[in-house]
């Protein structure tokens, strides 16, 4: 799920430190690194699309995405119709499943992806949730498409995991959980990842985000925050 990376509409609350432009870039990169994720992860069993808002902004891709990738417009006003068409566009073009993946989250390793693919592949309807630490979620992987996984949430806050569970526990899913996960949305996670990707410290023993890290690494960021 993707709102094209353009200067002044995306990752605006980055606005400081960070200018639109340098906003901009950075949500490029993460969409660089996070579709090379999901390629690498689950390219063998899986097929990436960028479900991408708003319609007229396919230029805007190339060099972004990997060549194995489709677009596809999203549709509907709200967040949770735009979910619930993206995974009812996907389940009508002829996938037996759908993760909706978020474009904020550019530290989660290949292997979530691969696993949540894994989860997702054998027989009965389950829902797969890939938890972020604000009490949302970076993925939400779908045998069947259900409306109800999307309603009465209240989206942008701690309680999207939490009322998501909840629906799913109402229509009877088994549910499966991914390794946590955060979103970079703000000052205090862009510290957060700065210190995770580029300190001498950092938590991070392999390389990841690799695109995100360069880029932070030129702007040498750290210093403002």
């Amino acid at each position: 799920m993707t709102k094209a990376p353009r200067a002044g509409q995306v990752k605006t609350r980055l606005v400081p430190p960070l200018t639109p432009d340098e906003a901009a870039q950075l949500n490029r990169c993460f969409l660089r690194d996070t579709a090379s994720a999901i390629s690498s992860g689950a390219g063998q069993i899986a097929r990436g699309i960028a479900v991408y808002t708003p319609v007229g902004a396919e230029a805007d891709y190339i060099d972004i995405l990997p060549r194995d990738f489709e677009l596809l417009a999203q549709r509907g006003d709200g967040f949770d119709e735009r979910l619930f068409n993206a995974a009812k566009d996907l389940f009508r073009i002829g996938f037996a499943s759908a993760c909706l993946i978020n474009s904020d989250s550019p530290t989660v390793p290949a292997e979530n992806y691969a696993q949540a693919a894994r989860l997702l592949a054998p027989a009965g309807d389950r829902v797969v949730l890939g938890p972020s630490d604000d009490g949302g979620y970076y993925l939400i992987g779908l045998k069947q498409n259900h409306r109800r996984l999307f309603e009465e949430i209240e989206w942008s806050t701690e309680r999207v995991l939490e009322q998501t569970i909840e629906r799913a526990n109402e229509l009877k899913l088994a549910l499966e959980l991914l390794p946590t996960g955060y979103d970079v949305d703000d000052r205090t996670s862009l510290r957060r990842l700065c210190d995770e990707l580029l300190n001498h410290n950092a938590k991070s023993t392999t390389q990841v985000a690799p695109h995100t890290s360069e880029y932070l690494g030129s702007l040498q960021v750290q210093r403002e925050l």
